[in-house]
């Protein structure tokens, strides 16, 4: 009988080396989970004007890894599925099964749809969601139209507990053999040569400070500041993207420290809340020496792990300043002959 999981891809024959044959391969569950709601519809902006938008959770149709994740009339958005294993335990925490999904899963590990009218699509993890707990699958549009809420997703988690052999100096979490292997990432001269789409300060990283781990949750870039949106050029983000946050050592939670850098994975949308915004699930961190960052505009998990091709990088606007701009035209409207040619 021919195994539910794909080969794990080709082996590395670049001199980049790994516990591979350390790693355990562990199967966890998940049921794909519905979007909640507080007993407030509102969320209150950064700006204060409350709005009333779609939020994580779900099976989203309309975007995937690869597309844009800033200028959405949405709130930290999950593409794809996203799952949670809404078990009990009889033993230790109560919710000690979705917190081992959310421990045990890794970035490119594959996923076994298990019920449902799906039964048998195999799909990709993409990221972890702190807050809301949940692991984000991509499957192809086919798959998810037949999904639904409820429907159960086995993960084949592989990839916790991996060290770099020749890079003592770097900590690895989330990171699957399977992405590790397809990622274009280089051992040279003793430093780890890493394409990234993005650059961003740590000084505007926000929501998800306070953990001392990297191995659940994400950890938001906050966009606010406009000026740092334009020099950074963050309104380009896309699901999938790999970014690079400088000053944050991510060894033993998410810090500031000068001379760091922490490498992870672009996972949900953009947010109006004060302190957040699109989240990044941590791949790689360590000494700034130890790595060569470079700019790579392909360097989106999408295109690594052979998903489907990402939307092109183009700027966007986040929710607040559109908003902004889109009020002061209607305003302007109901004075003829005074709408600026800009807006």
């Amino acid at each position: 009988m021919q195994s539910p999981v794909q080969p794990a891809g080709r082996f590395r024959r670049d001199g980049l080396r790994f516990n591979r044959s350390e790693l355990v391969m562990i199967t966890v569950l998940g049921q794909v989970a519905s979007p909640l709601s507080p007993a407030s519809p509102y969320r209150i902006g950064q700006d204060g004007t409350p709005r009333i938008l779609p939020g994580p959770g779900g099976i989203v149709l309309s975007h995937r890894v690869g597309d844009p994740c800033v200028g959405l009339a949405a709130d930290h958005v999950e593409p794809g599925v996203s799952i949670r294993n809404e078990q009990r335990s009889v033993k230790g925490e109560r919710g000690g099964p979705n917190l081992a999904l959310q421990t045990l899963a890794c970035i490119g590990n594959q996923a076994r749809v298990v019920s449902g009218a799906a039964a048998g699509a195999i799909g990709t993890i993409t990221g972890k969601h702190g807050g809301i707990d949940t692991v984000l699958v991509d499957f192809p549009m086919a798959t998810l139209r037949r999904l639904a809420i409820g429907d159960r997703i086995q993960v084949y988690a592989h990839g916790l507990g991996m060290r770099l052999t020749d890079h003592p100096e770097i900590a690895a979490s989330n990171l699957a053999p399977r992405l590790l292997d397809r990622w274009p990432v280089r051992s040279r001269q003793r430093r780890l040569s890493v394409g990234v789409t993005h650059v961003v300060p740590a000084a505007i990283m926000g929501s998800g400070l306070g953990r001392n781990e990297v191995f659940r949750g994400d950890y938001d870039i906050q966009m606010f500041d406009p000026e740092t949106v334009r020099r950074h050029r963050l309104g380009s983000l896309r699901f999938g993207d790999i970014v690079a946050i400088g000053n944050a050592d991510h060894r033993f939670g998410r810090a500031y420290r000068q001379d760091a850098v922490a490498i992870g994975c672009v996972v949900h949308s953009e947010s109006t809340t004060a302190g957040h915004g699109p989240g990044v699930t941590t791949l790689l961190t360590g000494p700034r020496t130890a790595f060569d960052i470079h700019r790579d505009q392909n360097a989106n998990i999408a295109t690594i792990l052979g998903l489907r091709r990402p939307a092109p990088p183009v700027e966007r606007r986040i929710l607040i300043e559109r908003d902004r701009r889109w009020d002061t035209a209607r305003a302007l409207r109901t004075i003829p002959g005074r709408i600026p040619s800009h807006v």
